[in-house]
């Protein structure tokens, strides 16, 4: 590595450094003091202020990692090349026959490589860590009623209801399953005080216990209801050894995170759980988690078109005007984010089809980043 090598990787590391702990700092702060009153209140059952508002917002910082990855990256190439051309070393190199694709070359390497890392991230880190990642200041720990939008299970046509979800013990507050027509020999609906999210765990299947059972009165004595010789209501008779008078058990293959967690959960979950929601016959992922799927598998090369379309402008034009650079950055960048939403809308309304929806943004802007990218060259 020449030392050109080294001087530009060193100045493009620490802008990215210093902008990516400047907006994160910003962030933490600003959202730190809106919520304090909220961090007070769980500080106790946390462990202490400190320790809540660290592990809060050291898996903010992660997440806020993979969401301005791309943005820092081309921030931090167009100051760079900026800041040499306004002390005249950019001039330097040219007169010594070096070519501007050369000099460029490093930050172009190391973009790819905190691309990678990102991926990494979403796909690995986050994914982990999905819990913590989608908590909100309104509830810290889990212990705040959250509301429950209505979900059918598609496999057995159970319509999934209840007053409330706690997240801390995977808790429906005063669940009122509905039931289907090929299920209501006992009645139209279960009712209970709760129901609690029991995933599979050796013969005994995913699903829900029902405890406090109100609705059917007489559920202790009768047998398990099943659908193509699958259990799918499973009365205490038929599991002695777990289940006792007054509970019941609902099979369903919808975890407590899909069932309550909506868009939080398509979100923070890696492409390879996304998949596998495709294929689950109790969800109904529409077209929207599709163009999802396709955009993270394109969203490094997404990250990487976004930067060959802002550098070229910077590493041509012969402005040291580091101001202007960054306009010209904004520009670019609200252009290109406005087109990726654009087209993932389309996609998830089924305008154009999902794949195209994801494709759609590099098909566009492609062809431009390589028409920019070639005047380097020069």
């Amino acid at each position: 590595m020449r030392i050109i090598d080294r001087y530009m990787l060193q100045q493009f590391l620490k802008t990215f450094v210093i902008c990516y702990l400047s907006l994160t700092g910003l962030y933490i702060v600003f959202d730190a003091f809106t919520n304090l009153d909220e961090f007070l209140r769980c500080s106790e059952q946390a462990g202490g202020l400190f320790q809540l508002m660290s592990t809060f917002y050291g898996y903010k910082a992660i997440l806020f990692f993979d969401r301005t990855a791309g943005l820092l990256i081309l921030v931090s190439a167009m100051f760079t090349v900026s800041w040499i051309q306004r002390h005249n070393e950019m001039t330097a190199l040219l007169a010594a026959g070096i070519p501007r694709v050369r000099v460029v070359t490093p930050l172009i390497v190391a973009s790819v490589v905190i691309v990678l890392a990102a991926a990494g991230n979403r796909e690995v880190v986050i994914p982990r860590f999905r819990d913590e990642m989608a908590r909100t200041p309104n509830d810290l720990i889990g212990d705040q009623a959250q509301s429950l939008d209505s979900r059918y299970d598609n496999r057995t046509d159970i319509l999934m209801r209840g007053d409330s979800t706690y997240a801390d013990r995977e808790r429906i507050k005063k669940p009122s399953f509905l039931l289907p027509r090929n299920l209501r020999h006992y009645g139209k609906q279960i009712v209970a005080e709760n129901a609690y999210y029991l995933p599979p765990e050796g013969d005994r299947p995913g699903g829900y216990l029902f405890e406090g059972v109100r609705e059917p009165g007489d559920l202790d004595g009768r047998p398990s209801l099943d659908i193509d010789g699958q259990p799918v209501i499973i009365p205490p008779p038929d599991a002695p050894g777990w289940l006792e008078p007054g509970q019941c058990f609902v099979v369903s293959e919808i975890t407590f995170e899909q069932l309550t967690g909506g868009r939080a959960f398509r979100e923070f979950s890696s492409t390879v759980q996304l998949i596998r929601g495709l294929h689950n016959p109790s969800l109904d992922f529409g077209a929207d988690v599709r163009v999802a799927i396709h955009t993270r598998l394109l969203t490094p090369l997404l990250d990487i078109t976004l930067l060959l379309l802002g550098l070229p402008l910077v590493v041509t034009q012969q402005s040291r005007n580091v101001f202007l650079a960054m306009t010209m950055c904004a520009g670019v960048t609200t252009l290109y984010l406005l087109t990726i939403i654009g087209s993932q809308h389309l996609g998830a309304m089924l305008v154009v089809s999902p794949a195209l929806g994801a494709w759609l943004p590099l098909v566009i802007f492609v062809p431009v980043a390589v028409g920019l990218a070639s005047a380097m060259w020069e």
